[in-house]
């Protein structure tokens, strides 16, 4: 149910837009039809201390009312609910939008220009989609995205996108890279697993570290393992235990 506000001193205009609404959606209720600045300013007022009426998800608002232009209602009260001007003049819509306006509708209103004003307030109003877990813990912790590596009397920088995988091999953690060079790494792969991007890289068992791009091919391997191909040669075959093949098929295909 959406709470509706209408400030209308046009009666006829005023049960035009009630009827109009009722023909768009049964979930509008509109909470009352006023019909001046001063009854406009007193009405939410009401809400400057706890009340049982319902505060309004949005206001319908004429700019020309009995007793003036309905823009002197927000210089005395604070409105935080969606506003949509109604008007039978065009010259107001810039001073419109530096309130909280979403549209500004020019009378006599159509039921179509009223749907389009309602369907912008929705997708203006929508929560956003869902983020997948592994996107928001993306999102919430900063990864590498260069290693600096030590070789001789050099740093060379390795981008993390050009790594293949990181393997353990005479108890040095190494670096293979896309393009086939190693390097070794002054890193445990327990400490490197844990500064890069999980959606990027799996731990595919004690000894490696695998990166998505690189792996080539993916093989049924006796009792329920997987054995990994990578797109460069690697020192050993990659086995993916039977345990942790279902959590490899979910990373692999999100």
């Amino acid at each position: 149910m959406k709470n509706i506000l209408i400030i209308e001193d046009e009666i006829v205009a005023a049960q035009h837009l009630q009827r109009t609404l009722a023909q768009l959606s049964p979930r509008f209720n509109v909470l009352a039809v006023i019909q001046s600045i001063e009854e406009s300013v007193e009405y939410f007022k009401q809400f400057d201390t706890p009340s049982a009426d319902p505060y309004p998800d949005l206001c319908f608002m004429d700019i020309h009312l009995a007793d003036g232009l309905a823009f002197h209602i927000f210089d005395q009260v604070d409105i935080t609910c969606p506003i949509i001007f109604t008007t039978a003049y065009d010259q107001y819509a810039l001073q419109a939008f530096k309130v909280n306006s979403i549209d500004y509708l020019l009378k006599p209103i159509g039921q179509d220009d009223l749907r389009r004003a309602l369907d912008k307030l929705e997708s203006l109003t929508a929560p956003p989609p869902p983020v997948p877990v592994a996107a928001l813990a993306s999102s919430l912790k900063h990864y590498r995205s260069h290693f600096l590596i030590p070789l001789l009397d050099k740093l060379v920088p390795v981008e993390i996108s050009q790594i293949a995988c990181l393997y353990i091999e005479d108890k040095l953690t190494r670096v293979l890279l896309m393009g086939g060079q190693q390097h070794i790494i002054d890193k445990p792969l327990d400490l490197i697993m844990e500064q890069l991007d999980p959606a990027l890289f799996f731990r595919a068992n004690r000894q490696y570290i695998v990166a998505h791009r690189a792996i080539k091919e993916i093989s049924v391997w006796p009792i329920g393992k997987l054995a990994l191909t990578l797109a460069v040669p690697t020192p050993d075959r990659i086995i993916i235990s039977k345990a942790r093949v279902p959590e490899f098929k979910t990373w692999y295909t999100q």
